[in-house]
């Protein structure tokens, strides 16, 4: 009889307290005072007060039910979270299971501090041939004069003999957050009657950023924040034929797409009827798939279900029929980016008109650090692998166990 007492008083203490509780409650007044139920009054039996007392006591079963599968469930996941790692013991801990407030969220808050002290690097470049309103397109996105045809003085248009890389630097500040918008122009590109090779400068401007961050990396004092002259997207803007992608256009998406990412959109798309450019997007897409071109955001580096959503829909419209203009108009009492014509206001920002939001949305507000991780941890660390693999190799064939690139100047970079 003993070992049975104990035994219960044991399993009685293992259970919860809450259940503990409300079965003393349930069976405290039966077991305690039997006379007690006898003593009550005559309308406590009442068919009433019986109902009462079924619908209190079925509340009080589902309630016990309710706290027994909760407590199973956490079992459950503190199982499922257990590694089996021999020696490495972890467990879940949701908020509710917390004794107080810890302030781990406000980790977040750190960050953002910290974010906005530092500020901002973010490097775009446009390419395309001339009057496709690159220029255009880069004032409306930032919403200020940040090209390079915008702010040099006495800008005279002339097409070069052959393709120049030009940067141009601002730090735009918004709301107390700093960023500094480097913009790099690609005059000359597209515009010779022999454009073979014309994507060789750019691909060896984008491979010397790398290399320069990558120097800055090996320095055995290296600076607490390297300077990041790397190029984080490439719009390329597409002429508004209504045919499919010409040769120019395949052969430089294929090059630029392995080291850096690529947006694609149709430049001017106003010129083009909705069903003209639908037609044309659709065939853009077929062009790109047919022909292994990776653009930005590429389906093999979204990291979850939400992610993927979001990104379908992008790449759903891409390319972007985009309409730039910095240029305002009344529309119903409000002002608005537009370009007047004798029909009407195609307004920029509607995405009825076109689909320049959806890209400023791309580049700015939804995917920017996104595009910034993607230029660090793929393009970069594939360029970075691989450097280091040549020099490793060049140096072992020689016989020297000199730091590899550490002693190299610049004019030997294998690119």
């Amino acid at each position: 009889m003993r070992e049975e007492t104990a035994a219960e008083l044991e399993t009685d203490r293992q259970r919860p307290m809450e259940e503990r509780e409300k079965d003393r409650g349930i069976m405290g007044p039966e077991q305690g005072d039997p006379g007690k139920g006898r003593e009550q009054p005559a309308s406590m039996s009442t068919p009433n007060s019986v109902m009462a007392k079924e619908e209190k006591g079925m509340e009080e079963r589902e309630m016990k039910k309710e706290m027994e599968l909760e407590m199973e469930l956490k079992a459950e996941v503190k199982v499922e979270l257990c590694p089996t790692v021999p020696g490495l013991q972890m467990s879940f801990i949701r908020g509710t299971d917390l004794f107080g407030y810890v302030g781990i969220e406000a980790v977040l808050d750190q960050m953002r501090r910290k974010t906005i002290k530092a500020g901002l690097e973010f490097n775009i470049m446009v390419v395309g041939q001339s009057g496709l309103g690159k220029s255009t397109l880069v004032n409306t996105l930032f919403k200020s004069k940040v090209s390079r045809k915008s702010c040099t003085p006495n800008y005279e248009e002339k097409i070069s003999k052959t393709v120049k890389l030009h940067s141009v630097s601002h730090v735009i500040e918004e709301k107390g957050v700093k960023m500094k918008l480097t913009v790099i122009d690609t005059p000359g590109f597209g515009d010779q009657i022999n454009n073979d090779n014309c994507w060789e400068p750019i691909v060896k401007h984008v491979n010397e950023q790398y290399e320069k961050y990558l120097r800055e990396e090996l320095h055995i004092n290296r600076k607490r924040r390297i300077p990041d002259s790397r190029v984080h997207c490439c719009i390329y803007f597409l002429p508004a034929t209504g045919h499919r992608l010409r040769p120019i256009d395949v052969e430089f998406m294929k090059r630029l797409g392995k080291i850096v990412s690529i947006v694609p959109v149709i430049a001017k798309a106003d010129t083009l009827t909705i069903e003209e450019r639908q037609e044309f997007k659709e065939q853009i897409r077929q062009d790109l798939a047919a022909n292994g071109i990776r653009v930005y955001p590429q389906k093999e580096y979204d990291e979850d279900p939400e992610e993927r959503i979001l990104n379908d829909r992008i790449r759903e419209s891409i390319p972007f029929a985009v309409v730039g203009t910095d240029k305002e108009h009344q529309v119903n009492g409000n002002k608005v980016l537009g370009r007047k014509t004798k029909w009407g206001i195609i307004e920029v920002e509607n995405v009825a008109h076109c689909e320049f939001a959806n890209l400023r949305d791309l580049l700015i507000r939804s995917h920017l650090q996104d595009l910034k991780d993607v230029t660090h941890d793929i393009h970069y660390e594939t360029y970075r692998v691989r450097r280091l693999n040549e020099s490793n190799m060049n140096y072992s064939e020689l016989g020297l166990s000199t730091w590899p690139l550490e002693n190299k100047c610049e004019s030997d970079s294998h690119l």
